[in-house]
């Protein structure tokens, strides 16, 4: 689980774009998408940031089709957890912020 430290906001959605194959420009649109326009992605950061997700081992790079020349990533187990472990803490900050303003706010 992810309790010792927050990600990204820029990992988070490139790891939740990953929950199924996606090439590079797939993920680029896919957390556009997911954040709402909030977050986009341009090449240098989204590759540079791949390479380290590879790193960690919490996404895969799957073996490129012959003939093609695009790079599909995947989420791996270990991503998946940190993933999960993210929204878990996610979840304790809104439960706090609520605790806290709940009434305050309509």
């Amino acid at each position: 689980m992810n309790k010792d430290f927050a990600l990204t906001e820029t990992t988070y959605y490139i790891l939740l774009s990953l929950t199924e194959p996606r090439h590079g420009y797939g993920i680029m649109q896919q957390a556009e998408a997911l954040s709402n326009g909030r977050v986009r992605l341009a090449a240098g950061t989204l590759y540079g940031a791949l390479s380290t997700l590879c790193e960690k081992g919490w996404i895969l790079l799957l073996p490129v089709v012959e003939g093609s020349r695009k790079k599909e990533y995947m989420l791996t187990e270990k991503g998946f957890d940190v993933l999960c472990g993210e929204i878990e803490r996610l979840r304790a900050l809104l439960q706090s912020g609520d605790a806290v303003l709940g009434g305050l706010r309509k």
